[in-house]
């Protein structure tokens, strides 16, 4: 039976790029697997808001992303790769948050080249670390790894600091380093998009944003380009975001919410997602 970071490693191995999502908490994260993504990340934004209710500015610590990554993949048959921001400090919390997040079970995690503390990376107001430094960091990860499995998902957010052709230069140094899949933050243009694929020689993750400083391209579109993966980092928690709200509007309006039964699942959907039918049977057998 292939672990999950060799599951990951097939996947990244396939000619088609992988389209996907950051789920903000395990329940998003059930739904999305049931619906048929095949891997999936969890994310500083989706995770700094569920769990703590505050924007992703470097607030969340390794403990409270690895416990998240615990709960998470813990009930996911599918991939998870963490987000792991900008290590949690230096050389030595860099090898301690992979060998978290591989306790945890994950498959791979992200590591950034941001000053801590970080910020969302379509924020204003980014600073970035030399290059040496983060390729030291990177280093880290990659010799602390239990796995040479586990993937090393290596992120710049120089385009917006110190311009494209440093965020090219930079990705193609971590791809250099053994990094598995680089990727670089907030492009400003479909242009610029296509250059990135074109000049960084390493497979690339390609981040789809809504609202964002990177324009919104089709997976096909990206996938034509060259990248690996596609990733949606927050909808999940816009959609939520937006149901709810409405969801309580209509009680207040209305006094009852089962006119939105056409917008929601059935309860008897909610029940076979997280297995209740299972459980039952198993418990009998027992």
């Amino acid at each position: 039976m292939p672990t999950s970071c060799q599951r990951l490693r097939g996947l990244l191995n396939r000619p088609s790029i992988i389209r996907t999502f950051a789920a903000h908490d395990v329940f998003s994260a059930r739904v999305m697997e049931d619906a048929g993504v095949e891997m999936l990340f969890l994310g500083g934004f989706g995770a700094s808001a569920s769990l703590l209710g505050l924007p992703d500015i470097g607030l969340i610590t390794l403990t409270e992303m690895a416990e998240a990554a615990r709960r998470m993949a813990g009930t996911l048959t599918i991939p998870l790769v963490v987000d792991g921001d900008t290590g949690h400090g230096g050389l030595q919390n860099v090898a301690r948050t992979v060998q978290e997040f591989e306790r945890a079970g994950a498959a791979g995690m992200l590591l950034e080249d941001q000053v801590f503390p970080k910020r969302c990376g379509h924020f204003e107001g980014k600073a970035v670390i030399g290059v040496d430094e983060m390729l030291e960091k990177l280093r880290a990860a990659i010799d602390s790894r239990r796995s040479s499995d586990f993937v090393i998902v290596a992120r710049t957010d120089a385009r917006a600091v110190e311009g494209l052709e440093s965020a090219i230069e930079r990705a193609n140094r971590f791809g250099e380093a053994g990094a598995d899949v680089c990727f670089v933050e907030a492009p400003q243009s479909r242009q610029e998009l296509e250059q990135i694929a074109r000049d960084v020689a390493y497979p690339q993750l390609a981040n789809m944003l809504p609202g964002g400083a990177t324009p919104i391209l089709p997976a096909d579109d990206l996938e034509q380009m060259g990248y690996k993966i596609v990733v949606d980092p927050i909808s999940s928690l816009l959609v939520s975001s937006f149901a709810v709200r409405r969801l309580v509007e209509t009680m207040q309006t209305d006094g009852r919410v089962d006119t939105l039964d056409s917008l929601m699942h059935s309860f008897d959907e909610i029940k076979r997602i997280l297995g209740v039918d299972r459980i039952e049977i198993d418990k009998a057998e027992r």
